[in-house]
């Protein structure tokens, strides 16, 4: 018998779509699924990327019926949708959607919330599969799992699959992360977890490996001996929002260096991977992050920062101490920057400098591999007075692409070599805009595909650079940047002491 060809996974003519399936989202009235999360169901529904048997539930502390979640739904669909909107589509999924009312440790709640599930294996033929999104604080995830494990919610079983997404942060340190880990492989199985970055799910981080393994241009410079240092950028130019509680207790380092900065440089230093498949990525991610080494001295090295009031965009804006929600004398950090190594034979000796803040100048985030110069140049010194390093650029956000830099000659009669930039730009190269990360993360959780994901072992191995850092920092000051600023001075001075300086985005 021959085989159907559009049947083949590997054939790129017909997209890939899940198996039908209930999508269960705990804390669907909270900001990330409002902005994010259903937004992103939306976006799938209108690609033709969900099945036709597929069902949206949400449990939430509100007193409403499946009529009044559904217009909530709508709006934040409608409002935040990246493709454009067109009503049938949604009235289609509006059909699929269901809302329980009740608190985390309401018993009755979970009893309704498994009874529609089951209602709706014979209602609208999902076959038993769900996943869960636990939208939730993480204070709350011991609550539910257990919920869950104590109605059978999370029993998969021959022919029925049930996965859970679990957001970041994962736990608050490696102890925590161990307990948290634990405690969600006890209900669910581990290739049935997903832990969530959203960086991961960015076509520019993905287009990361591309540009490195399916290129010969670049890979042999991609190490020691062509790059002098790594800089990993992630640039926020807003404050902390309403997010006080959240940031008080956690962090620049936390919230951000622990988990998408450490993966950023997971996927830049990882050796080529032996197929491009969820299990060899991870391994590969995982060699690099158990590599990585913290610098000797840490009070040169390692810089916190906390922004004081500023002008930003040519507006006033207030300082974090001033924030709603904040402790007047808080040390909490909203900047961080680190110096580390990886210490593998192609990375042995190459500095990589991490930065992420609130309130600088612009929002952007960026890989830049700054190259070594040449070891010698025939022209007068006068002649490259403007010539920096060659740069490879990945931009991640805004303006997604990469630029190149390099040195060229000045049109005139006389030598003088100065930086230019090439540049590719996603917006301008391809006619498909690019999905938003939720989009492509909820449609690979639903499909079972993990490559986006990290595993326990990545999370643990993260956590175990970032404890000795949170450790030294403990019962120290912030210093201060102005709202505005690239980061406190000591930030600049960090660099200064190797020669160097960082890169403006």
């Amino acid at each position: 018998m021959i085989p159907n060809p559009l049947r083949d996974p590997r054939d790129r003519r017909l997209p890939r779509v899940p198996q039908p399936c209930a999508l269960v989202v705990f804390g669907i009235t909270g900001d990330l699924a409002r902005k994010k999360l259903l937004p992103a169901v939306y976006d799938l529904a209108n690609r033709g990327l969900l099945p036709t048997n597929f069902a949206l539930l949400g449990l939430a502390r509100r007193d409403w019926g499946d009529t009044e979640f559904a217009e909530l739904a709508r709006e934040a669909a409608r409002k935040n949708a990246r493709t454009p909107w067109r009503e049938e589509v949604w009235d289609r999924l509006a059909a699929s959607v269901h809302f329980v009312p009740g608190s985390f440790d309401d018993d009755n709640a979970f009893d309704e919330l498994a009874g529609a599930l089951q209602e709706l294996e014979g209602s609208h033929g999902i076959g038993g599969n769900a996943a869960f999104y636990l939208s939730i604080p993480p204070a709350m995830f011991p609550v539910v799992l257990k919920q869950m494990q104590r109605t059978g919610m999370a029993e998969s079983t021959p022919g029925r699959w049930r996965r859970v997404v679990v957001e970041k942060p994962f736990g608050e340190d490696l102890a925590s992360s161990r307990e948290l880990n634990a405690l969600v492989d006890s209900v669910f199985s581990a290739e049935d977890v997903f832990r969530i970055d959203h960086y991961l799910g960015k076509e520019t981080v993905q287009n990361l490996l591309a540009l490195r393994f399916a290129n010969t241009l670049f890979e042999p410079i991609w190490n020691g001996h062509n790059v002098d240092s790594v800089q990993i950028t992630m640039a926020e130019d807003v404050g902390i929002g309403g997010r006080a509680g959240f940031y008080e207790k956690t962090g620049a380092a936390r919230d951000v260096l622990q988990n998408h900065l450490l993966q950023l440089l997971a996927l830049t230093a990882m050796e080529e991977p032996v197929e491009f498949s969820a299990e060899e990525i991870r391994t590969e991610k995982l060699k690099v992050l158990r590599a990585v080494s913290l610098p000797g001295d840490l009070g040169t090295f390692a810089v916190r920062g906390q922004y004081e009031p500023g002008w930003l965009a040519g507006e006033r804006v207030q300082g974090y101490r001033e924030e709603d929600g904040v402790d007047a004398e808080s040390t909490t950090e909203t900047y961080a920057a680190v110096r580390l190594g990886v210490e593998t034979r192609r990375w042995a000796g190459v500095p990589f400098y991490l930065r992420t803040g609130k309130r600088l100048p612009r929002r952007v985030t960026e890989i830049a591999l700054v190259f070594k110069r040449a070891p010698h140049l025939p022209f007068a010194d006068t002649d490259t007075e403007e010539l920096g390093n060659n740069q490879l650029v990945v931009r991640v956000q805004p303006d997604e692409g990469v630029t190149l830099k390099f040195g060229s000659k000045v049109p005139g009669s006389v030598m003088e070599v100065r930086d230019v930039s090439m540049d590719f730009l996603y917006g301008e190269q391809f006619t498909e805009s690019s999905p938003e990360a939720y989009e492509r993360l909820l449609l690979d959780v639903l499909l079972g595909d993990a490559t986006l994901f990290p595993r326990n072992a990545e999370v643990e191995a993260s956590w175990a650079v970032i404890d000795p850092l949170e450790e030294f920092w403990s019962g120290t000051a912030p210093h201060p940047y102005r709202a505005g600023e690239w980061g406190p001075r000591a930030a600049e001075e960090m660099l200064a002491a190797e020669g160097r300086r960082w890169r403006r985005p």
